[in-house]
């Protein structure tokens, strides 16, 4: 007998590519997908899935409220199978407490793998040994929420198809168009997985990052020049290799004058 399951992702692509690899390797009977934590509840409530495939960052309940309201409900758990794209803090806390997890982009390899763990954990009756470590797995993750953003020094970066861990302070500058963050370092060019610059900048030291512009994040330590542009306005020319241009919108003029005491 196949093991039922529910896929809660809000990215289109990412459930439709987790779903062609779950029929590729069989004995998975998806019942359903969602595109939100509150449709997560609603779908694990209403189908009682074996497992399910829980994206970590949704908008409204993240996976964690999602696995918090299940349990203050007492709805019957399901098995966990995490996806996240970039949060490392949170896949420490999975791999604690024996949680299954899938990084994104996902690997037929290592989807088949927490197929097999679900099949062989299937028949075990461990609902409250699991919901304890789901316990404290949401313990873990609060006291991680606390950690100063200061004492996060790295940050994911995807390029080439693989996820680089990257020193902040290495970053030259980020900047989005069309909903796509780039992210530049000297040596690379890639994509974080934030989905606005206010989230990105959240994971950054606010005494080294500015937001010079709706559309870019710069760290001033990699600032090379600055240029003086039309109508008193100014650009900033970047360290990185193609010395790269950035204009510095007019409310943000007067923070670029205290920085740099023009």
């Amino acid at each position: 007998m196949p093991i039922t399951a529910v896929i809660v992702d809000d990215e289109p692509l990412a459930r439709q590519e987790l779903l062609y690899l779950l029929d590729s390797i069989g004995g998975v009977e998806v019942l359903a997908q969602g595109t939100n934590g509150i449709e997560a509840v609603e779908l694990i409530r209403l189908h009682k899935p074996e497992v399910i495939f829980l994206d970590v960052q949704m908008p409204g309940l993240d996976g964690f409220a999602v696995l918090k309201k299940l349990l203050d409900r007492k709805v019957s758990m399901p098995m966990v199978v995490f996806a996240t794209a970039y949060d490392q803090y949170a896949v420490r806390a999975f791999e604690v407490n024996a949680i299954d997890y899938l990084l994104k982009p996902f690997d037929r390899k290592r989807v088949s793998l927490a197929v097999a763990k679900a099949l062989g954990r299937r028949q075990a009756p461990v609902e409250s040994a699991s919901n304890a470590k789901l316990d404290a797995l949401l313990k873990l993750v609060e006291e991680q929420a606390q950690t100063p953003k200061a004492n996060i020094t790295k940050v994911i970066v995807r390029a080439q198809s693989r996820l680089l861990l990257v020193d902040q302070r290495e970053i030259c500058f980020a900047a989005i168009e069309d909903g796509t963050i780039s992210v530049v370092t000297p040596t690379i060019e890639g994509q974080s997985n934030c989905r606005t610059l206010e989230e990105l900048l959240e994971q950054l030291n606010p005494e080294t990052f500015w937001r010079a512009h709706r559309s870019y994040l710069v760290n001033i330590q990699h600032i090379r020049e600055v240029v003086p542009w039309f109508k008193s306005s100014y650009q900033l020319r970047m360290d990185d290799p193609k010395k790269t241009e950035i204009p510095v919108s007019r409310s943000q003029t007067k923070r670029l004058k205290e920085l740099f005491k023009l």
